[in-house]
Protein backbone atom coordinates (compact mmCIF):
# COMPACT_ATOMS: atom_id res chain seq x y z
CA UNK A 1 0.00 0.00 0.00
CA UNK A 2 1.53 3.58 -1.17
CA UNK A 3 0.78 6.29 0.84
CA UNK A 4 1.56 6.04 4.53
CA UNK A 5 4.45 3.79 6.26
CA UNK A 6 1.90 1.40 8.31
CA UNK A 7 0.30 -1.47 6.72
CA UNK A 8 -2.23 -1.85 9.28
CA UNK A 9 -4.12 -4.74 8.48
CA UNK A 10 -5.29 -5.29 11.78
CA UNK A 11 -8.23 -3.53 12.75
CA UNK A 12 -8.14 -3.90 16.23
CA UNK A 13 -5.18 -1.25 15.88
CA UNK A 14 -7.88 1.19 15.25
CA UNK A 15 -10.16 3.33 17.39
CA UNK A 16 -12.87 0.77 16.75
CA UNK A 17 -13.74 -3.06 17.62
CA UNK A 18 -14.93 -5.76 15.34
CA UNK A 19 -18.12 -5.46 15.93
CA UNK A 20 -18.09 -1.81 15.74
CA UNK A 21 -16.35 -1.52 12.07
CA UNK A 22 -19.62 -3.63 11.10
CA UNK A 23 -21.80 -0.95 12.27
CA UNK A 24 -19.32 1.69 10.92
CA UNK A 25 -19.47 0.13 7.48
CA UNK A 26 -21.25 1.74 4.52
CA UNK A 27 -24.63 -0.84 3.90
CA UNK A 28 -24.38 -2.03 0.17
CA UNK A 29 -27.35 -0.36 -2.30
CA UNK A 30 -29.03 -3.99 -1.95
CA UNK A 31 -29.11 -3.84 1.69
CA UNK A 32 -30.21 -0.40 1.85
CA UNK A 33 -32.54 1.04 -1.07
CA UNK A 34 -33.67 4.04 1.03
CA UNK A 35 -29.87 5.56 1.15
CA UNK A 36 -29.00 5.31 -2.38
CA UNK A 37 -30.18 6.31 -5.52
CA UNK A 38 -32.78 3.76 -7.13
CA UNK A 39 -30.58 3.22 -9.68
CA UNK A 40 -27.67 2.29 -8.08
CA UNK A 41 -25.99 -1.36 -7.98
CA UNK A 42 -23.25 -3.18 -8.32
CA UNK A 43 -22.23 -5.12 -11.47
CA UNK A 44 -20.50 -8.36 -11.18
CA UNK A 45 -17.14 -6.97 -11.32
CA UNK A 46 -18.15 -5.32 -7.89
CA UNK A 47 -18.05 -1.34 -9.84
CA UNK A 48 -21.07 0.59 -8.36
CA UNK A 49 -23.16 1.74 -11.87
CA UNK A 50 -26.12 4.13 -11.83
CA UNK A 51 -28.61 3.09 -14.34
CA UNK A 52 -25.96 0.77 -16.18
CA UNK A 53 -23.19 3.55 -16.57
CA UNK A 54 -20.40 2.70 -14.27
CA UNK A 55 -18.90 4.59 -12.14
CA UNK A 56 -15.58 4.44 -14.11
CA UNK A 57 -17.38 5.36 -17.61
CA UNK A 58 -18.99 8.68 -15.69
CA UNK A 59 -16.26 9.99 -14.61
CA UNK A 60 -13.68 9.41 -17.47
CA UNK A 61 -15.97 10.01 -20.18
CA UNK A 62 -18.67 12.27 -18.98
CA UNK A 63 -16.88 14.09 -15.51
CA UNK A 64 -14.03 14.04 -13.53
CA UNK A 65 -14.11 13.87 -9.40
CA UNK A 66 -15.27 15.52 -7.14
CA UNK A 67 -19.01 15.56 -8.68
CA UNK A 68 -22.29 15.23 -7.66
CA UNK A 69 -24.20 12.17 -9.66
CA UNK A 70 -28.10 12.47 -9.70
CA UNK A 71 -30.70 9.90 -10.43
CA UNK A 72 -32.78 11.78 -12.30
CA UNK A 73 -35.32 9.34 -12.67
CA UNK A 74 -35.69 8.45 -8.77
CA UNK A 75 -36.14 11.98 -8.33
CA UNK A 76 -39.24 11.83 -10.87
CA UNK A 77 -40.28 8.41 -9.19
CA UNK A 78 -40.34 10.02 -6.13
CA UNK A 79 -42.28 13.35 -6.87
CA UNK A 80 -45.17 11.15 -8.25
CA UNK A 81 -45.08 8.76 -5.58
CA UNK A 82 -45.47 11.88 -3.01
CA UNK A 83 -48.27 13.28 -5.34
CA UNK A 84 -50.24 9.84 -5.34
CA UNK A 85 -49.84 9.25 -1.79
CA UNK A 86 -51.23 12.75 -0.55
CA UNK A 87 -54.21 12.72 -3.16
CA UNK A 88 -54.73 9.09 -1.30
CA UNK A 89 -54.72 10.38 1.95
CA UNK A 90 -56.27 12.93 1.98
CA UNK A 91 -58.44 12.69 -1.41
CA UNK A 92 -58.14 14.37 -4.39
CA UNK A 93 -58.32 17.98 -4.40
CA UNK A 94 -57.88 18.81 -0.51
CA UNK A 95 -54.12 18.04 -0.62
CA UNK A 96 -50.88 19.62 -2.19
CA UNK A 97 -47.72 18.94 -2.32
CA UNK A 98 -45.02 21.81 -2.56
CA UNK A 99 -41.69 20.49 -3.36
CA UNK A 100 -38.91 22.60 -0.97
CA UNK A 101 -36.26 24.03 -3.47
CA UNK A 102 -33.73 25.26 -0.86
CA UNK A 103 -32.76 21.51 -0.17
CA UNK A 104 -31.63 21.07 -4.31
CA UNK A 105 -32.97 23.61 -6.90
CA UNK A 106 -32.55 23.41 -11.00
CA UNK A 107 -34.84 24.93 -13.81
CA UNK A 108 -34.90 20.54 -14.91
CA UNK A 109 -35.67 19.53 -11.55
CA UNK A 110 -38.36 21.97 -11.32
CA UNK A 111 -40.39 20.98 -14.64
CA UNK A 112 -39.71 17.74 -13.65
CA UNK A 113 -41.39 18.74 -10.19
CA UNK A 114 -43.98 20.92 -12.09
CA UNK A 115 -44.73 17.68 -14.37
CA UNK A 116 -45.57 15.49 -11.74
CA UNK A 117 -48.32 17.66 -10.06
CA UNK A 118 -46.28 19.05 -6.94
CA UNK A 119 -45.86 22.85 -6.35
CA UNK A 120 -42.62 24.87 -5.50
CA UNK A 121 -40.93 26.35 -2.24
CA UNK A 122 -38.76 28.75 -2.75
CA UNK A 123 -37.21 31.44 -0.48
CA UNK A 124 -35.31 34.05 -2.82
CA UNK A 125 -35.43 35.85 -5.76
CA UNK A 126 -33.13 33.03 -7.34
CA UNK A 127 -35.11 30.09 -6.43
CA UNK A 128 -38.12 32.48 -7.12
CA UNK A 129 -36.86 32.77 -10.58
CA UNK A 130 -36.39 29.32 -11.16
CA UNK A 131 -39.35 28.54 -10.00
CA UNK A 132 -41.22 30.72 -12.45
CA UNK A 133 -38.93 30.02 -15.27
CA UNK A 134 -40.13 26.47 -15.02
CA UNK A 135 -43.48 26.73 -16.20
CA UNK A 136 -44.75 25.90 -13.03
CA UNK A 137 -48.89 27.19 -12.08
CA UNK A 138 -47.90 30.36 -10.57
CA UNK A 139 -50.81 29.48 -8.11
CA UNK A 140 -48.85 26.34 -7.04
CA UNK A 141 -45.28 28.80 -6.10
CA UNK A 142 -44.55 29.96 -2.31
CA UNK A 143 -42.18 32.45 -1.41
CA UNK A 144 -40.50 32.03 1.88
CA UNK A 145 -38.06 33.93 4.30
CA UNK A 146 -38.05 35.88 7.21
CA UNK A 147 -36.40 38.93 5.65
CA UNK A 148 -38.17 39.55 1.95
CA UNK A 149 -36.92 43.12 -0.15
CA UNK A 150 -39.52 45.26 -1.26
CA UNK A 151 -38.13 44.13 -4.57
CA UNK A 152 -38.34 40.26 -3.70
CA UNK A 153 -42.22 40.92 -2.83
CA UNK A 154 -42.67 42.99 -6.66
CA UNK A 155 -41.13 40.41 -8.04
CA UNK A 156 -43.46 37.51 -6.16
CA UNK A 157 -46.95 39.94 -6.51
CA UNK A 158 -46.13 40.79 -10.00
CA UNK A 159 -45.82 36.97 -11.11
CA UNK A 160 -48.76 36.33 -9.70
CA UNK A 161 -47.26 33.43 -7.32
CA UNK A 162 -50.22 32.06 -5.28
CA UNK A 163 -48.67 32.19 -1.40
CA UNK A 164 -46.56 34.66 0.36
CA UNK A 165 -45.75 33.08 3.65
CA UNK A 166 -45.40 36.42 6.05
CA UNK A 167 -43.10 36.08 8.33
CA UNK A 168 -43.24 39.22 10.55
CA UNK A 169 -45.84 42.74 10.82
CA UNK A 170 -43.15 44.74 9.76
CA UNK A 171 -43.24 42.42 5.81
CA UNK A 172 -46.49 42.67 6.26
CA UNK A 173 -46.48 46.70 5.98
CA UNK A 174 -43.31 46.29 3.55
CA UNK A 175 -45.86 44.31 1.25
CA UNK A 176 -49.24 46.87 1.57
CA UNK A 177 -46.64 49.09 -0.20
CA UNK A 178 -45.58 47.54 -2.45
CA UNK A 179 -49.26 46.95 -3.56
CA UNK A 180 -49.50 50.70 -3.21
CA UNK A 181 -47.71 51.28 -5.97
CA UNK A 182 -49.47 49.01 -8.42
CA UNK A 183 -52.69 48.96 -10.10
CA UNK A 184 -55.78 47.06 -8.11
CA UNK A 185 -55.59 43.76 -9.34
CA UNK A 186 -56.66 39.84 -8.14
CA UNK A 187 -55.97 39.62 -3.70
CA UNK A 188 -52.71 39.09 -3.31
CA UNK A 189 -52.98 35.29 -1.32
CA UNK A 190 -51.02 35.41 1.68
CA UNK A 191 -50.12 32.97 4.85
CA UNK A 192 -49.18 33.34 7.92
CA UNK A 193 -45.95 31.65 9.93
CA UNK A 194 -46.84 30.73 13.10
CA UNK A 195 -44.28 29.85 15.82
CA UNK A 196 -45.96 26.97 17.82
CA UNK A 197 -43.05 26.05 20.21
CA UNK A 198 -43.01 23.11 19.53
CA UNK A 199 -39.91 21.81 18.62
CA UNK A 200 -39.01 18.27 16.56
CA UNK A 201 -36.08 16.63 14.49
CA UNK A 202 -32.35 16.97 14.53
CA UNK A 203 -29.81 19.50 15.05
CA UNK A 204 -30.41 23.10 17.24
CA UNK A 205 -29.84 24.93 13.89
CA UNK A 206 -32.53 23.08 12.33
CA UNK A 207 -34.99 23.49 14.58
CA UNK A 208 -37.87 26.10 13.39
CA UNK A 209 -40.61 26.19 15.82
CA UNK A 210 -39.04 26.68 19.54
CA UNK A 211 -39.87 30.63 20.65
CA UNK A 212 -36.08 31.80 20.96
CA UNK A 213 -35.34 31.95 16.96
CA UNK A 214 -36.03 34.07 13.62
CA UNK A 215 -38.80 32.26 12.00
CA UNK A 216 -42.28 33.22 12.17
CA UNK A 217 -45.05 35.29 14.81
CA UNK A 218 -45.67 33.55 17.74
CA UNK A 219 -48.63 32.55 19.72
CA UNK A 220 -48.00 34.25 23.17
CA UNK A 221 -50.15 36.84 24.25
CA UNK A 222 -49.63 40.34 24.78
CA UNK A 223 -48.61 41.61 21.51
CA UNK A 224 -50.06 45.30 21.68
CA UNK A 225 -47.53 45.74 24.93
CA UNK A 226 -44.61 45.83 22.51
CA UNK A 227 -46.43 47.64 19.70
CA UNK A 228 -43.77 50.44 18.39
CA UNK A 229 -44.75 54.32 19.42
CA UNK A 230 -45.92 54.77 15.54
CA UNK A 231 -47.99 51.75 15.71
CA UNK A 232 -49.76 52.20 18.97
CA UNK A 233 -52.83 53.21 16.79
CA UNK A 234 -53.20 49.80 15.68
CA UNK A 235 -54.91 48.88 18.92
CA UNK A 236 -57.73 50.99 17.94
CA UNK A 237 -57.65 51.03 14.21
CA UNK A 238 -57.57 46.88 13.98
CA UNK A 239 -59.59 46.08 17.02
CA UNK A 240 -56.12 44.61 19.05
CA UNK A 241 -56.88 43.13 22.17
CA UNK A 242 -54.50 43.37 24.96
CA UNK A 243 -54.19 39.42 25.10
CA UNK A 244 -53.99 39.50 20.86
CA UNK A 245 -50.70 37.12 19.96
CA UNK A 246 -47.91 38.67 17.34
CA UNK A 247 -49.97 36.10 15.18
CA UNK A 248 -53.39 37.34 15.70
CA UNK A 249 -51.82 40.90 14.87
CA UNK A 250 -50.88 39.77 11.71
CA UNK A 251 -54.17 37.85 10.97
CA UNK A 252 -56.11 41.40 11.61
CA UNK A 253 -53.93 43.54 9.54
CA UNK A 254 -54.41 40.94 6.76
CA UNK A 255 -58.34 40.99 7.23
CA UNK A 256 -58.25 44.44 6.93
CA UNK A 257 -56.71 45.44 4.04
CA UNK A 258 -59.26 44.25 1.01
CA UNK A 259 -56.23 43.79 -1.31
CA UNK A 260 -54.85 40.47 0.97
CA UNK A 261 -56.49 37.12 0.87
CA UNK A 262 -55.75 35.20 4.54
CA UNK A 263 -55.14 32.02 2.39
CA UNK A 264 -53.67 29.90 5.28
CA UNK A 265 -51.62 29.42 8.43
CA UNK A 266 -48.01 27.74 7.98
CA UNK A 267 -46.04 25.54 10.87
CA UNK A 268 -42.70 24.10 10.32
CA UNK A 269 -41.60 22.54 13.87
CA UNK A 270 -37.86 21.25 12.95
CA UNK A 271 -35.88 18.86 10.72
CA UNK A 272 -34.69 14.90 10.42
CA UNK A 273 -38.19 14.40 12.11
CA UNK A 274 -39.15 10.37 12.54
CA UNK A 275 -42.32 10.20 13.91
CA UNK A 276 -45.77 12.42 13.92
CA UNK A 277 -46.05 13.54 17.70
CA UNK A 278 -44.37 16.76 17.29
CA UNK A 279 -46.77 17.40 14.05
CA UNK A 280 -49.53 16.54 16.01
CA UNK A 281 -48.45 19.04 18.76
CA UNK A 282 -47.91 21.56 16.36
CA UNK A 283 -51.39 20.64 14.40
CA UNK A 284 -53.19 21.36 17.56
CA UNK A 285 -51.58 24.56 18.45
CA UNK A 286 -52.44 25.87 15.02
CA UNK A 287 -55.94 23.97 14.51
CA UNK A 288 -56.49 26.20 18.48
CA UNK A 289 -55.38 29.45 16.72
CA UNK A 290 -57.68 28.57 13.49
CA UNK A 291 -60.34 28.60 15.94
CA UNK A 292 -59.42 31.67 17.62
CA UNK A 293 -59.47 33.48 14.50
CA UNK A 294 -62.77 32.80 13.47
CA UNK A 295 -64.22 33.22 17.32
CA UNK A 296 -62.90 36.54 16.81
CA UNK A 297 -63.11 37.57 13.19
CA UNK A 298 -65.74 35.50 12.04
CA UNK A 299 -63.07 34.24 9.17
CA UNK A 300 -62.56 30.69 8.61
CA UNK A 301 -58.88 29.72 7.70
CA UNK A 302 -59.08 27.05 5.06
CA UNK A 303 -55.42 25.95 4.51
CA UNK A 304 -53.35 24.42 6.70
CA UNK A 305 -49.32 24.50 5.45
CA UNK A 306 -47.38 21.60 8.09
CA UNK A 307 -43.87 22.27 6.51
CA UNK A 308 -41.91 19.29 5.94
CA UNK A 309 -38.80 17.80 8.25
CA UNK A 310 -39.39 14.52 7.55
CA UNK A 311 -36.55 12.36 8.38
CA UNK A 312 -33.83 10.44 6.44
CA UNK A 313 -31.30 8.10 7.51
CA UNK A 314 -27.83 9.27 6.98
CA UNK A 315 -25.84 6.15 8.05
CA UNK A 316 -26.60 2.03 8.13
CA UNK A 317 -27.04 3.24 12.37
CA UNK A 318 -30.03 4.82 11.48
CA UNK A 319 -33.56 3.86 11.09
CA UNK A 320 -34.91 4.52 7.38
CA UNK A 321 -36.98 7.28 7.43
CA UNK A 322 -41.03 7.64 6.99
CA UNK A 323 -41.55 6.87 2.82
CA UNK A 324 -44.08 9.36 1.13
CA UNK A 325 -46.93 6.79 2.04
CA UNK A 326 -46.57 6.77 5.42
CA UNK A 327 -45.75 10.53 5.51
CA UNK A 328 -49.23 11.35 4.36
CA UNK A 329 -50.93 8.60 6.01
CA UNK A 330 -49.40 9.48 9.28
CA UNK A 331 -50.28 13.27 8.46
CA UNK A 332 -53.94 12.69 7.11
CA UNK A 333 -54.27 10.82 10.83
CA UNK A 334 -52.86 13.38 13.06
CA UNK A 335 -54.92 16.58 11.48
CA UNK A 336 -58.42 14.30 11.62
CA UNK A 337 -57.11 13.59 15.07
CA UNK A 338 -56.85 16.65 16.56
CA UNK A 339 -59.90 18.56 13.98
CA UNK A 340 -62.11 15.65 15.82
CA UNK A 341 -60.64 16.37 19.21
CA UNK A 342 -61.75 20.57 18.39
CA UNK A 343 -64.56 19.76 16.68
CA UNK A 344 -63.01 21.66 13.52
CA UNK A 345 -63.70 21.27 10.05
CA UNK A 346 -60.86 19.33 7.83
CA UNK A 347 -58.56 22.25 6.14
CA UNK A 348 -57.00 21.50 3.13
CA UNK A 349 -53.49 19.89 3.71
CA UNK A 350 -50.62 21.03 1.87
CA UNK A 351 -46.68 20.10 2.52
CA UNK A 352 -43.29 20.80 1.54
CA UNK A 353 -40.93 18.03 1.37
CA UNK A 354 -37.40 18.68 0.37
CA UNK A 355 -34.89 16.36 2.22
CA UNK A 356 -36.83 13.29 1.83
CA UNK A 357 -37.65 13.98 -1.39
CA UNK A 358 -34.09 14.01 -2.85
CA UNK A 359 -31.32 13.18 -0.45
CA UNK A 360 -31.09 9.86 -1.47
CA UNK A 361 -31.56 10.66 -4.90
CA UNK A 362 -27.92 11.74 -5.37
CA UNK A 363 -23.85 10.61 -4.84
CA UNK A 364 -20.60 12.14 -4.67
CA UNK A 365 -18.26 10.63 -6.47
CA UNK A 366 -14.75 11.08 -4.33
CA UNK A 367 -10.98 10.30 -5.37
CA UNK A 368 -8.87 8.95 -3.22
CA UNK A 369 -5.54 11.32 -2.67
CA UNK A 370 -3.36 10.08 0.38
CA UNK A 371 -4.28 8.35 3.40
CA UNK A 372 -2.13 8.73 6.66
CA UNK A 373 -2.45 6.67 9.86
CA UNK A 374 -2.16 9.09 12.74
CA UNK A 375 -1.55 8.18 16.03
CA UNK A 376 -4.67 9.55 18.64
CA UNK A 377 -3.79 7.93 21.95
CA UNK A 378 -2.38 4.70 24.02
CA UNK A 379 -4.25 1.73 25.41
CA UNK A 380 -3.47 0.28 29.05
CA UNK A 381 -1.11 -1.76 27.39
CA UNK A 382 0.98 1.03 26.06
CA UNK A 383 -0.07 -0.15 22.21
CA UNK A 384 -0.57 3.52 20.17
CA UNK A 385 -4.50 3.71 18.70
CA UNK A 386 -4.61 5.09 15.26
CA UNK A 387 -7.10 6.78 13.35
CA UNK A 388 -7.02 6.17 9.33
CA UNK A 389 -6.94 9.87 7.76
CA UNK A 390 -8.03 9.28 4.44
CA UNK A 391 -7.97 12.54 2.10
CA UNK A 392 -10.52 13.19 -1.09
CA UNK A 393 -10.39 16.05 -3.71
CA UNK A 394 -13.35 17.47 -2.19
CA UNK A 395 -14.16 18.90 1.25
CA UNK A 396 -16.11 20.90 3.15
CA UNK A 397 -16.74 23.53 0.21
CA UNK A 398 -19.03 20.55 -1.60
CA UNK A 399 -20.27 19.81 1.48
CA UNK A 400 -20.53 21.91 4.43
CA UNK A 401 -22.93 19.86 6.87
CA UNK A 402 -20.25 17.98 9.02
CA UNK A 403 -18.87 21.30 10.16
CA UNK A 404 -22.26 23.23 10.46
CA UNK A 405 -24.46 20.61 12.16
CA UNK A 406 -21.91 17.83 13.07
CA UNK A 407 -24.05 16.03 10.40
CA UNK A 408 -22.88 12.38 10.02
CA UNK A 409 -22.77 10.36 6.70
CA UNK A 410 -21.22 7.29 5.43
CA UNK A 411 -18.88 6.43 2.25
CA UNK A 412 -18.56 3.08 0.17
CA UNK A 413 -15.86 1.80 -2.26
CA UNK A 414 -17.64 2.33 -5.34
CA UNK A 415 -14.39 1.76 -8.22
CA UNK A 416 -14.00 -1.78 -7.23
CA UNK A 417 -15.14 -4.65 -4.16
CA UNK A 418 -12.40 -5.74 -1.36
CA UNK A 419 -12.13 -8.95 0.93
CA UNK A 420 -9.95 -7.05 2.86
CA UNK A 421 -9.80 -6.70 6.76
CA UNK A 422 -12.01 -3.45 7.58
CA UNK A 423 -10.17 -0.31 9.49
CA UNK A 424 -12.08 2.66 11.37
CA UNK A 425 -11.65 5.64 8.92
CA UNK A 426 -12.21 9.59 9.25
CA UNK A 427 -12.54 11.02 5.54
CA UNK A 428 -11.50 14.25 5.04
CA UNK A 429 -10.98 16.70 2.27
CA UNK A 430 -8.68 19.04 0.61
CA UNK A 431 -8.97 22.42 2.42
CA UNK A 432 -6.77 24.77 4.75
CA UNK A 433 -9.22 23.44 7.83
CA UNK A 434 -8.87 21.49 10.42
CA UNK A 435 -13.07 21.27 9.87
CA UNK A 436 -12.73 19.48 6.66
CA UNK A 437 -14.47 16.37 7.34
CA UNK A 438 -16.50 14.31 4.83
CA UNK A 439 -17.11 11.70 7.07
CA UNK A 440 -16.29 11.25 10.72
CA UNK A 441 -16.14 7.92 11.08
CA UNK A 442 -17.08 5.02 8.79
CA UNK A 443 -14.93 1.66 8.20
CA UNK A 444 -13.28 1.28 4.63
CA UNK A 445 -11.36 -1.85 2.96
CA UNK A 446 -7.29 -1.63 4.50
CA UNK A 447 -5.96 -1.96 1.06
CA UNK A 448 -8.18 1.56 -0.05
CA UNK A 449 -5.51 3.45 -1.87
CA UNK A 450 -4.54 6.33 -3.58
CA UNK A 451 -6.68 6.70 -6.62
CA UNK A 452 -9.84 4.83 -5.20
CA UNK A 453 -13.49 6.00 -5.86
CA UNK A 454 -15.58 7.01 -2.93
CA UNK A 455 -19.33 6.97 -3.11
CA UNK A 456 -21.03 9.41 -0.29
CA UNK A 457 -24.47 8.54 -0.30
CA UNK A 458 -28.03 11.03 0.93
CA UNK A 459 -26.42 14.11 -0.30
CA UNK A 460 -29.04 15.49 -2.90
CA UNK A 461 -29.86 17.71 -0.13
CA UNK A 462 -28.54 20.91 0.77
CA UNK A 463 -24.86 18.99 -0.75
CA UNK A 464 -24.67 21.52 -3.95
CA UNK A 465 -27.32 24.16 -2.75
CA UNK A 466 -25.08 25.05 0.88
CA UNK A 467 -21.81 24.69 -1.56
CA UNK A 468 -19.15 27.41 -1.65
CA UNK A 469 -15.95 28.62 -3.28
CA UNK A 470 -13.54 28.61 0.35
CA UNK A 471 -10.05 28.40 -0.14
CA UNK A 472 -11.30 29.44 -4.17
CA UNK A 473 -12.45 25.55 -4.89
CA UNK A 474 -14.42 25.58 -7.54
CA UNK A 475 -18.16 24.47 -7.44
CA UNK A 476 -18.92 20.70 -8.74
CA UNK A 477 -21.37 20.01 -11.29
CA UNK A 478 -24.02 18.23 -10.95
CA UNK A 479 -24.26 14.87 -13.38
CA UNK A 480 -27.86 13.75 -13.87
CA UNK A 481 -28.58 10.09 -15.26
CA UNK A 482 -31.78 9.82 -16.39
CA UNK A 483 -33.33 6.15 -17.29
CA UNK A 484 -36.63 7.82 -17.94
CA UNK A 485 -35.00 9.54 -21.13
CA UNK A 486 -32.96 7.32 -24.15
CA UNK A 487 -30.17 8.25 -25.90
CA UNK A 488 -30.40 6.99 -29.81
CA UNK A 489 -28.02 4.14 -28.94
CA UNK A 490 -30.61 3.22 -25.83
CA UNK A 491 -28.23 4.37 -22.81
CA UNK A 492 -29.74 6.82 -20.50
CA UNK A 493 -29.81 10.07 -21.28
CA UNK A 494 -26.54 11.63 -19.11
CA UNK A 495 -26.41 15.82 -19.08
CA UNK A 496 -25.20 18.42 -16.68
CA UNK A 497 -27.67 19.82 -14.84
CA UNK A 498 -25.49 22.39 -13.51
CA UNK A 499 -22.25 22.63 -14.93
CA UNK A 500 -19.04 22.80 -12.93
CA UNK A 501 -17.07 25.37 -12.76
CA UNK A 502 -13.35 25.79 -14.05
CA UNK A 503 -10.92 27.79 -12.24
CA UNK A 504 -10.87 30.56 -14.67
CA UNK A 505 -14.55 30.92 -14.50
CA UNK A 506 -14.94 31.29 -11.52
CA UNK A 507 -12.47 33.51 -10.90
CA UNK A 508 -13.62 35.42 -13.89
CA UNK A 509 -16.71 35.92 -12.73
CA UNK A 510 -15.73 37.35 -9.36
CA UNK A 511 -13.00 38.99 -10.13
CA UNK A 512 -12.93 41.74 -12.43
CA UNK A 513 -8.48 42.11 -12.50
CA UNK A 514 -8.49 38.67 -13.09
CA UNK A 515 -11.38 39.04 -16.18
CA UNK A 516 -8.86 41.88 -17.66
CA UNK A 517 -5.98 39.25 -16.41
CA UNK A 518 -7.46 36.40 -19.08
CA UNK A 519 -8.49 39.08 -21.75
CA UNK A 520 -4.76 40.42 -21.88
CA UNK A 521 -3.34 37.24 -21.82
CA UNK A 522 -2.19 35.14 -25.40
CA UNK A 523 -4.79 32.14 -25.17
CA UNK A 524 -3.69 28.41 -26.17
CA UNK A 525 -3.62 27.49 -29.50
CA UNK A 526 -4.19 31.12 -30.42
Amino acid sequence: MSGHALTADDPARFPAGAQELDALAAADPSERRDMWPAGLSRSARGEMELCGRSVADLISSEAKTPVFVMDVADFRARARAYKTAFDKAFGSGRSQVHYAGKAFLTLELARIAAKEGLGLDTASAGELTLAIASGCDPKLIGLHGNGKSEDLLHHAVTAGIGRIIVDSLAEIERLQRVLDGLPQAAKIPVMVRITTGVHAGGHEFIATAHEDQKFGLSLLGGASEGLSPEHQNWTGRYNIASNDSPAMVAVKLILADERLDLAGLHSHIGSQILDFEGFKAAAKKVLEFRAEIERKTGYLVDELDLGGGYGVAYTPASEPGPNPEEVAQGLYQTVQEVCNELDEPMPFVSVEPGRSLVASTMITLYRVLNIKDQPVGTREDGSIIYRRYVAVDGGMSDNIRPALYEADYTAALANRVSEAPLVAARVVGSHCESGDIVVHNVALPSDLDEGDILAVPMVGAYGWSMSSNYNWFTRLGVLGVDQGSQDSDGTPVTKWLLEPETVDSMLAHFDPAYREYLNASPQPNA
